[in-house]
């Protein structure tokens, strides 16, 4: 609706004694509609209509849209979702992690990675590359400019591994954080960074049209996270993605064997395992066990009896693997990295693989 302002003659003045009672016309006359007050009620409407059931907060920019715009907006209750936070977290520390020796800080995904930034610094970094661009870049512009270098270049790296590119410029630098999350999933998954993202994470997401003058809305669901395996690249399922998905009732029988099997032999050494997740994963006790099961010593120089650090549990379990190939076992279908993230089902898989094998050692 178009505001109206009508110039209206000044009253006399009468030593400051207000007008009594102005008439109908003239305080028409004397109001101005607002748009700005128009147009948020008119998307808190749309918001609140029954196909929209979530009561959302909007930001006056939120209502502000051209014919056949749209904005998108996460629903409050997803944002809320322990998983979704999980997510979040775990995203901002694993960026923090790689740029430690750049001194950057990331606190809110949307607000530090909207620009370029930080996405050019993250991506040099995980793909060992400088992109050609400048360090700093103040205006809308050279910002967006700086965003299209690093998507180019991220879909030049996933494209052909078949990756869904479901972020883009605008979407990102209108920091967007569905589409910013989408993108980081993607990377960290594609240089296998060594976090455990959260499985089958999905959000609620508005989506807030404009047309013919109204603000209309609808809800969508995004998935952000799929399992483990299919982020991977592992499709293939085994017995125990049916034994976690269809049978979980078994799964303490599942695990009371193997941890007979392992006690069996890691008590010639004196020790006894009772949690399999957590005992095996800093690769101490896996290095061991192949040593017992195929009658050897393993130097100590070779592997870390105490290790104190991510790395150094990953080297372990790493170095259990290239025994475990040695020993003529197939490759551990699990990444070193999800052992040592306390992933059962991984440390399941190694322990089974070797069970299958030295079931019958004494």
């Amino acid at each position: 609706m178009t505001s109206v302002c009508v110039s209206v003659s000044p009253c006399p003045r009468r030593a400051r004694v207000p007008q009594p009672h102005l008439s109908a016309p003239q305080r028409l006359r004397c109001s101005t509609l607002s748009t700005m007050s128009d147009l948020q009620e008119e998307g808190k409407k749309a918001i609140n209509s029954p196909m929209s059931p979530a009561l959302l907060d909007l930001h006056p920019e939120d209502t502000l849209l051209e014919e056949n715009e749209e904005r998108t907006m996460i629903d409050p209750t997803s944002r809320d979702d322990p998983k979704f936070k999980e997510l979040v977290k775990v995203l901002i520390d694993w960026i923090n992690d790689v740029l430690a020796e750049e001194r950057i800080i990331v606190k809110q995904l949307e607000e530090d990675l909207y620009d370029g930034q930080v996405l050019q610094k993250l991506l040099e970094k995980l793909a060992g590359c400088k992109l050609n661009v400048a360090e700093v870049t103040q205006s809308e512009v050279g910002q967006k400019q700086k965003l299209q270098t690093v998507l180019e270049t991220v879909q030049e790296l996933l494209r052909p591994h078949g990756w869904a590119l479901r972020w883009a410029v605008d979407a990102i630098h209108g920091k967007n954080l569905v589409a910013i999350l989408h993108l980081l999933v993607s990377l960290a998954t594609h240089f296998r960074a060594p976090i455990r993202l959260p499985e089958h994470v999905s959000v609620q997401v508005v989506v807030v049209r404009k047309r013919e003058g109204l603000l209309h809305s609808s809800h969508v669901t995004e998935e952000l996270t799929t399992t483990t395996e299919q982020m991977m690249g592992r499709f293939e399922r085994d017995a125990f993605d049916t034994l976690f998905d269809h049978a979980p009732d078994k799964l303490s029988l599942v695990k009371k064997s193997l941890i007979t099997f392992v006690n069996k032999h890691l008590n010639k050494l004196n020790l006894e395992v009772t949690e399999l997740e957590t005992q095996f994963a800093d690769g101490v006790y896996l290095v061991l066990l192949m040593g017992l099961l195929e009658d050897y010593f393993v130097p100590l120089q070779h592997f870390y009896l105490t290790p104190d650090s991510f790395d150094q549990k990953v080297h372990n379990v790493s170095f259990a693997f290239e025994l475990m190939l040695d020993g003529g076992l197939k490759k551990p279908k699990a990444r070193p990295e999800d052992v040592v993230n306390l992933d059962l089902k991984s440390t399941l898989r190694v322990l089974y693989n070797m069970f299958n094998k030295y079931k019958e050692v004494e």
